[in-house]
């Protein structure tokens, strides 16, 4: 299943500078999985040691944050967008 991945622009130069892509995966940790596949130094910008999205990432999937679907088990569909949005502090 191809789904856009949206990535913002502070990790951009983690992947080559694309500010989106298109992956294949039916969950968006398989999704990430292919992500990583292609630009390796995504993985340690996004995700703890245990797989686990780090505190200040937070991922959409069509417009609905995943932490109120099923996490990364949400299921992603033929076509959609996947969203990454690192938090950024600023005052």
């Amino acid at each position: 299943m191809a789904v856009t991945v949206k990535i913002p622009t502070q990790l951009r130069g983690a992947a080559d500078g694309a500010s989106e892509t298109q992956v294949d995966g039916a969950t968006v940790k398989e999704v990430l999985d292919s992500l990583y596949d292609r630009f390796g130094e995504l993985r340690e910008r996004i995700s703890d040691e245990d797989g686990s999205l780090r505190r200040f990432v937070n991922i959409y999937v069509s417009g609905e944050d995943i932490r109120f679907l099923d996490g990364l088990d949400t299921e992603v569909n033929d076509g959609a967008e996947l969203t990454i949005l690192p938090a950024v502090a600023g005052g």
